[in-house]
């Protein structure tokens, strides 16, 4: 992809969460993150079934997970969850 890497925002829930990680699990949220924005699409569709999502995509690396929304028209992406098994 080309181009300017795409701002990221949180949910309240997911910022709830982020709050409470230990910080090298932190760290990564905004590794994955930093990748995500890069290439929005580059990680899975979260429902490969909705022909109509195909903007909510779920990054998956070890225990953590992220579900975010990539909001075309504002080069956004919103992140919904995140979910550390830890």
């Amino acid at each position: 992809m080309t181009g300017r890497p795409y701002a990221v925002s949180f949910s309240a829930p997911a910022a709830k969460v982020l709050d409470t990680l230990p910080e090298d699990v932190e760290d990564m949220v905004w590794d994955v993150l930093d990748t995500a924005a890069a290439d929005p699409w580059g990680f899975r569709q979260w429902n490969a079934d909705d022909l109509e999502g195909q903007d909510v995509r779920h990054a998956s690396v070890g225990q953590l997970s992220l579900t975010y929304w990539v909001n075309r028209p504002l080069h956004r992406l919103s992140v919904l969850t995140i979910t550390w098994l830890g």
